[in-house]
């Protein structure tokens, strides 16, 4: 039987994710990646249609963890497999609820006592690495990687990813009318060199939807005050600017009236604090298309956030009790200050 066209499409990418938690549990080689956690955030509020998401892995990535996606309520047509292994480890150690490393994991399990693993031998990741603005990378999406049957879809989140499919996505989606389009900057450019390059990605966006790490390293010497860079980034054209910040919540800035708010985040039992923020984005684009409303969407998305964390893997929120998300929707708004 045919499925339906989605009406969500996350764009991301799909990883093997070594993670220490903190409380020092360790997980090996198991399923994760920003579209991932994105599409359960949307699946919170919009399980049906399945959200699709869109992303490419090689040879080597696990089919059945493909299968228990699509049984856990994700459409993955989108997935593209290459002909060849594409190295899509990741490795991330929480030293805190809110710090955390990506490099030399050898210290990390040396520091527990445990053996290191084989899988991560020869693993290298430099978390201070810029995208390249001419090399497309194996996993950096293209045009082509929207299937047809997806084209009946008008509502589109990017993950974090690369300079390059950044650049070019958006525009791919206004021109197959998708009418929201919602992105979450790299890391790899939220620099001050690409300063230059970053409005070009804003423009025409639905919302920008940055961490305020991010953030404030791509304004370093530019400015301080997360208002002002909100108001700088919308003037480019994005009709709504979200500030992640983690335990501390959102900030919210509504382009066209100028509004802003400040959102407190909802106060979970944090066990596996991995893509709370893409969690986020995936609630606040169900959110937005429930409401059109650029507050009522962060709290979509503070609530998705708020249920992933409170369990290992980006699955664990879906099994939720029914009517908890409704309930701490309700709770949430009443810690809202517009500012």
């Amino acid at each position: 039987m045919d499925l339906p066209s989605p009406k969500f499409i996350i764009a991301g990418q799909l990883l093997r994710e070594y993670i220490i938690l903190p409380s020092n549990q360790v997980l090996l080689d198991v399923p994760g990646g920003n579209c991932l956690y994105a599409a359960v955030g949307v699946a919170v509020w919009e399980p049906q249609p399945k959200p699709a998401i869109i992303a490419r892995v090689g040879e080597d990535y696990p089919l059945e963890w493909l299968q228990e996606f699509n049984r856990r309520g994700l459409d993955t047509r989108g997935v593209r497999i290459l002909p060849f292994a594409v190295d899509v480890r990741s490795f991330v150690a929480y030293t805190s609820r809110t710090s955390r490393v990506y490099d030399d994991p050898v210290s990390y399990f040396a520091g527990l006592g445990l053996p290191f693993p084989k899988a991560l031998l020869g693993y290298h990741k430099d978390p201070n690495a810029l995208d390249s603005r001419t090399t497309l990378q194996p996993i950096s999406l293209r045009q082509a990687d929207i299937p047809d049957e997806f084209r009946d879809a008008t509502a589109a989140h990017l993950c974090p990813l690369d300079y390059l499919t950044h650049s070019l996505m958006p525009a791919v989606l206004r021109q197959a009318d998708f009418t929201t389009v919602t992105l979450d900057p790299g890391p790899g450019y939220m620099n001050p060199t690409y300063w230059p390059d970053v409005p070009s990605l804003i423009t025409g966006l639905t919302a920008f939807l940055p961490a305020e790490e991010d953030l404030r390293n791509l304004f370093t010497g530019r400015s301080s005050d997360l208002w002002e860079m909100a108001e700088a980034l919308a003037a480019y054209g994005c009709e709504i600017v979200v500030i992640k910040r983690g335990e501390s919540g959102q900030l919210i800035y509504d382009a066209a009236s100028r509004r802003r708010w400040e959102v407190t985040a909802y106060p979970s039992r944090v066990v596996d604090p991995s893509g709370a923020g893409d969690a986020f984005c995936g609630g606040f684009l169900a959110g937005y298309r429930r409401t059109y409303d650029p507050l009522e969407a962060a709290l979509y998305g503070n609530i998705s956030a708020s249920l992933v964390v409170e369990g290992v893997g980006p699955f664990y929120a879906l099994d939720a009790l029914p009517g908890l998300a409704e309930a701490r929707l309700a709770a949430i708004r009443q810690t809202v200050r517009k500012v």
